[in-house]
Order: structure tokens, then sequence, then C-alpha cells
């Protein structure tokens, strides 16, 4: 018997060997049945297997455009987009602190021209669209419904999901504009929006993705991400919405690293816990008390040593979000620590959950893990952790306070230090990193964004600029800086000013005028 004690990657000590002993509590209701342990619907992938996304967007509308068209073709169900960092903190193309990022990290849009070029050729009443946008999340959805309309579409159809969760981006990614109260005013304008205008559309997908990117461990993640969606809701209630209607609409992000059962245990939890946190806030509505989820592999865990290696950790990571009830799943790049992924990365990454899917037989009955010694005693230690943490945020005051008094970026940051030291230790093996390194240093090609783009968009933009009507564009800027400074939902004033070919930088600088900038 080996007395080395192993732990998982939140710290919990995993024992040498699991009975019935170490399950005591009672049997977790079949899946459909609250509190949902074992998943959402009764059927599962049985009924309908998981959304299949690839996440896509760089340089140009007109460049993601062909990736979306390529990735329909080859069988993706749900197109997700990623948006560069000018456009998602507020700043057009032209504007000087975009300088260098144009097109970098995901595709410029800087107007509804833009969006109407980005999903050329595209019916939205036939896609399902995920967009990871947050600061500038209102504006986003805005541009694609004012092309819904343009399109014809009925908007009761439309679907899809804006990330728009800010509070993680005060706690660990940064991609903040406004100040948190003001953020928490546009967030709830849009529940309140979409559940008339928009009743398919999910509202927010309250992310841990980048809290875990961000260091955290995998209890910390669902703790700080259930704990955040309890402040949205409670913001809701308190603006007069009803929990039975916008609680249907909210959705989550979830990431997925290597430690299998971990991870597993871990998106259990989360819809145990998300069902008794919303029943105590008072939903009753069954759709209203389910924790819908939506996983992303784990960035942080992919290495540019030895990049081939990749693909078996997806793989691992895609097995976590489908064992664990994923609605939906982008599956990396084996080559993301490099650049963008290239299309040959792009297709292995879809194939990695075409095969998941199809040839391994784990979507063939409803959560396999259930009754598991190790998974059912590992989903209740995960629960328990997480709960503790949650109680120490709550006396705190709740997400906001426990970010503005510093608490969850301590936290993050404290587990991303341990992590790393582990590793340079070599307590904790990365393969291909400090241990069974190679020799081989060949190059990946890349996938890499000319430096042209930002001239091509700037000068889109001066040219939409002597197009539009400027005196309607101005009347519409002039009625949101008005809608602003009320009580009045923000989102019609925005979608008559995108219609209007307002562009986003001048629709986020009218708030930044009314609402100040964030510091941090």
């Amino acid at each position: 018997m080996s007395n080395k004690k192993i732990f998982t990657d939140s710290g919990i000590e995993v024992k040498e060997v699991y009975t019935s002993a170490d399950f005591t509590e009672m049997e977790a209701p079949q899946a459909g049945l609250f509190p949902f342990t074992r998943g959402v619907q009764p059927t599962m992938y049985r009924g309908k297997l998981w959304t299949m996304r690839q996440y896509a967007g760089f340089s140009t509308a007109e460049e993601s455009n062909k990736r979306y068209h390529y990735l329909l073709s080859q069988g993706v169900s749900g197109l997700s987009v990623a948006f560069d960092l000018p456009t998602q903190i507020g700043y057009d193309s032209d504007h000087e602190l975009s300088d260098g990022e144009v097109g970098k990290v995901g595709v410029a849009i800087d107007s509804l021209e833009d969006m109407e070029q980005l999903f050329a050729g595209i019916n939205l009443e036939n896609v399902s669209t995920s967009m990871t946008i947050n600061a500038t999340g209102f504006i986003l959805l805005a541009f694609y419904t004012a092309l819904a309309k343009k399109q014809g579409a009925d908007l009761q159809k439309i679907s899809g999901t804006i990330q728009n969760d800010i509070l993680k981006e005060y706690a660990a990614r940064g991609t903040y504009i406004y100040p948190p109260r003001q953020s928490m005013r546009i967030i709830t304008d849009i529940f309140e929006w979409c559940s008339l205008q928009l009743p398919k559309w999910n509202t927010i997908s309250i992310s841990g993705y980048h809290i875990r990117e961000a260091g955290s461990t995998a209890v910390q993640e669902i703790a700080f991400t259930l704990s955040n969606g309890k402040a949205y809701v409670k913001a809701a209630l308190e603006k007069g919405l009803d929990i039975n209607v916008f609680g249907r609409r909210l959705s989550f992000f979830f990431n997925a690293h290597n430690n299998l059962f971990e991870e597993v245990a871990k998106f259990r939890a989360a819809r145990k816990m998300w069902a008794v946190i919303m029943k105590d806030l008072g939903a009753t509505d069954e759709k209203a008390l389910m924790l819908r989820f939506h996983t992303q592999t784990g960035g942080s865990t992919l290495t540019a040593q030895q990049p081939m290696n990749n693909i078996c950790r997806v793989t691992i990571q895609t097995l976590s979000a489908v064992l664990g009830g994923t609605q939906s799943l982008h599956t990396n790049g084996f080559d993301e620590a490099l650049s963008l992924p290239t299309e040959e990365a792009a297709k292995i990454a879809l194939r990695t959950q075409q095969i998941v899917a199809f040839e391994s037989g784990v979507p063939d009955t409803v959560d396999p893990f259930a009754g598991s010694y190790f998974v059912e005693a590992l989903t209740f230690e995960v629960e328990k952790e997480a709960w503790e943490l949650i109680g120490k945020i709550d006396l705190l005051g709740g997400s906001v306070m426990a970010i503005e008094s510093g608490y969850m970026q301590d936290q993050i940051a404290a587990s991303a230090y341990k992590y790393q030291k582990d590793i340079e230790s070599g307590e904790k093996i990365i393969v291909g990193v400090n241990k069974f390194q190679s020799e081989d240093k060949k190059r990946m090609p890349g996938f890499r964004i000319d430096e042209s783009i930002q001239k091509l968009q700037s000068d889109k933009i001066k040219l939409l600029k002597k197009r539009r009507d400027t005196k309607k564009a101005e009347a519409s800027l002039a009625i949101l800086e008005a809608t602003a400074r009320s009580t009045e939902n923000l989102m019609p004033a925005v979608l008559d000013a995108v219609e209007n070919y307002c562009t986003l930088g001048e629709v986020a600088d009218i708030l930044r005028k009314v609402f100040g900038e964030y510091k941090g």
C-alpha cells in the first residue's frame, strides 16, 4: 500500500480505494428532476446531442464569415463568435487605443454594416449564435437584433447567447468599461428587454471559464460563478422582474480541465447547487431551476511545447464535459497556445467531439458515472467546499462587495501561484513541459493576422460615416444619453442608434460620458 497522499487540483484528497461507505447521501433523483444532479433532461443525449460549437472570429467580418460557412459545412450546429479586444472594450478600430489589436484575438465589429458582412448568407432563424462579449454585450446584441430584423426574421425564433457576465471581468479577466453598479443596470435592462422581444435568447452566460483560466481551482470556479449568478438574480429581483421568466434564460459557461473525475463531479455539483440557490430565491418554474451550461476545453491547459499532445488533452476534456452533462461544447485547436487556430486544428477539434458523440458510446446512457463510489463522493466534496466559499462571499455582502474588496481576485491569485509553484517543483507533471521533454524544436505553422486590417476597418468607418444620415445618427445618440440619465430601459435606444448606423465606439462613449469608467 502506498503512503503517498494524492489530491485533486482543488486540494481534495483522493483515497486509494472507494467503497459504498464513502458515499452515504441518498441516491440522486433521475435526470430531469430537481435538483438535476444527473442532468437537466430525462433522456439527455439519447434525446438530443449537445450543440457542437467552434469558437471563431478573426480579422475582418468577411474573413470570419468564410470560416463560419466552412464550419457549418463540416457539421457544427451552432456558431460561437470571438471579438477582438477593441470591440470588447468599446473602441472603434480607428481609435488610438485600438492600435495593434484590431482583428487579433477575434473579429473587429464596428457597426451594423460589419455585422451584416459577418453573417452574410447565414439565416439567423436557422442558427444558434453564441457571442463571447461582456462590457459591450448590449451593443452586439443590438447589432444582431437589427440584422435579424433586416433579414425579416421572426424575433420570437432567434436563439443564441451573449456572455454578458461583467462580474467575472472585474474578478478575473479585465475587459470592463463601466463601474459595477452601472454595469448591473445594463444587464438587468437586457433581461427585461429580451423577455419581451427575444424570448428564446439566453440573456447571460454566467462564466466560470475565465475565472478558471485566471488560475482558480475547480471548486473556486463553481463557487465564484454561482455566487455571481446569485448577484445577477438578486439585481433582477430588485428591478421587479419575474424570476420564473428571466430565470429560464440564464445559462452558464464552464471550463473543462484534465482531471477527468473532478471535472465531472464539478458539473454535477454545480447543477445541484444552482437548483437550490434558485429555489431559495423564490423560483418555482422547473426551467428556472435548471443550470444549463456551455463548456469550452481549457485554454490554459494547452502547451506550446509538443502541441500535438493537446489533441489528447482536449479529448479528455471533451469526455469530462459530456460525462458531466453539458448542453453545448467548444473544443480548442491543438495549436492555440501558439496562435489563433488554423483550419486544420479547428477541424480536428470538431472531429474530436464527433468521435465522442458517434463512436465512443459515452452518450448512450444518462449520467454514466452515477453510482460510482469515487465520483459520488467527489461530487459531495466539491459541493461542500463550494458552499463554504459561497458562505464567505455572502458574509462579505455578495459578489459585488467580494470583488470590490478584492477577495475573489486574491483567492484566484493564490491558487494560480500554488499551481505554478507545483509545476516548477515537479509536484505537478505537465507532459512535454517539465517531464518527457523533447529535443524537437520544429515550429508549427501558426495563423497570423495581417497588420493592414486596422487601416481597412478604419477606412470602412470613414465611408460609413459619410454615407449614413448624420442627423438621424446624432439624434439617436442624444436620445440614448437622455435614456442613460433616466431609469428607462436602455435597449430600445441602443437598438435605434445602431439601426441608424452609429458605431460601437459612439454608443459606448455615450455611456462612458454618463456612467464614467471603472479603473480597478
